[in-house]
């Protein structure tokens, strides 16, 4: 849609952020996403067809996402017409495919460009479906949010949805490049001044190039150093959402790198998590859970470090207390490893439901009425104590169930010990059972 300074001439002269001005002229310009749009990508396989399907794009901020879907409405010939979900509603929506079905009258199609679709609600969703059915639109969405969790089943059977990468090394690199020669200026800094910038952005181009443009405005008289460019720019926040698919991906980062005692990795997403604002008390839950599911008895003291860790933080407070949890992450990643005791509570659990409400061997259970002692409850009762080894090798599963063995401890940690334990009541049982 023009705008009074387009009709007058005025568009081109009106001042631009730098990141706008270097937009992409051509499918080719755009860095960082060849998986996508080369020639055996699903895009560049679409343009060389000149047919376009409805796709979802997802990807983070600032990796060309609204510049692909403009650019991809010029290769195959139809009209872009772009909307933002936080700023429109229902009646925007109405207009929007009114106007493409007059211009499909015409013989024109259109390209309905939304920007962060996942913020329609589901009955808003569902309006594209008839229109997308008949051709009236082609719909590229963009969204920062994992599709399966955000957008409509009926949607997004409609749609392909397309991963974006977050922009590499030498995509911010190229980015620079070409600012430098827009400006006709090199950026005043050093080789790692310059690494630094790159990885200030985050994955993300559009930041890349506002502080670039900082840059080129401060007119600089002399090459800065790392620390002189983190004092004149400001850092980009870690992409990071507590409440949405960016906080279980680091949790799951952080528990599967304690599983493979990897100290390092674990340590590395722990500051992350901690870096993007998550709550301490949420990682202190989750270590005491792997304490118990992948250390469990190979390390009893696993356990009590995790919640340690938990009431040294309630002392202490941020940011001291982060501290100790950083110690029992370290100990959890460090120490021997075993899921015995957590696939033995399944496998009994599993046996539990099986075999419903069958009830304990009569020997075993306490007769403190002169009935229940004549039903025989306790009849032939050993106490163990009273034995040689203090172990009487009696039943204790119920009649109608075969005997199992749930936990298998493996011979590593302190599990080492205990399945020497275990063998030597299983031999003594079998003896006192012969």
């Amino acid at each position: 849609m023009n705008t009074l300074f387009d009709a007058a001439g005025m568009g081109d002269e009106a001042p631009r952020p730098l990141a706008d001005r270097l937009r992409p002229k051509s499918l080719e310009e755009v860095v960082g996403q060849s998986h996508l749009i080369g020639p055996e990508g699903p895009i560049g396989r679409m343009v060389a067809s000149g047919h376009l399907s409805s796709i979802i794009l997802w990807g983070p901020p600032g990796t060309g996402k609204t510049t692909m879907a403009r650019l991809l409405a010029g290769h195959v010939g139809l009209e872009f017409h772009q909307m933002s979900a936080i700023f429109s509603g229902v009646a925007d929506l109405k207009k929007a495919f009114e106007a493409a079905r007059a211009r499909r009258e015409t013989g024109k199609g259109t390209l309905l460009f939304i920007d962060e679709i996942h913020r329609f609600n589901r009955t808003q969703q569902d309006s594209f479906l008839p229109v997308m059915e008949d051709g009236t639109v082609t719909l590229i969405g963009a969204t920062t949010e994992n599709p399966s969790f955000e957008l409509n089943a009926a949607l997004l059977s409609r749609a392909q949805v397309l991963v974006l990468n977050r922009l590499d090394d030498p995509a911010l690199e190229e980015l620079l490049k070409r600012a430098e020669a827009y400006e006709g200026r090199s950026l005043p800094l050093t080789e790692e001044a310059r690494a630094s910038l790159r990885a200030m952005a985050d994955g993300d181009g559009r930041f890349l190039l506002n502080m670039a443009e900082e840059l080129f405005a401060l007119d600089l008289p002399e090459v800065v150093e790392t620390d002189e460019l983190i004092r004149l720019v400001q850092r980009r926040a870690p992409l990071y959402d507590k409440g949405r698919e960016g906080h279980y991906n680091l949790i799951s980062a952080l528990h599967k790198s304690v599983r493979g005692s990897d100290v390092d990795a674990a340590l590395y997403w722990l500051a992350r998590m901690l870096t993007g604002g998550e709550d301490p008390l949420y990682i202190i839950r989750r270590v005491v859970r792997m304490a118990v599911e992948d250390i469990g008895l190979s390390d009893p003291q696993a356990l009590r470090v995790a919640l340690d860790a938990k009431e040294a933080y309630d002392f202490l407070g941020s940011p001291e207390g982060e501290l100790a949890l950083a110690q029992a992450v370290l100990y959890m990643a460090s120490a021997p490893k075993s899921n015995a005791a957590y696939k033995a509570y399944g496998q009994a659990m599993r046996a539990a439901k099986e075999t419903g409400s069958v009830a304990p061997p009569a020997h075993i259970l306490n007769a403190p009425t002169k009935l229940m002692k004549e039903l025989g409850y306790g009849e032939g009762y050993v106490y163990d104590h009273d034995t040689p080894e203090a172990f009487s090798g009696q039943n204790y599963f119920p009649d109608e169930m075969d005997r199992r063995q749930f936990y298998k401890p493996p011979e590593r940690g302190f599990e080492r010990e205990i399945a020497k334990r275990l063998a030597y009541w299983a031999k003594l049982r079998q003896e006192k059972t012969k």
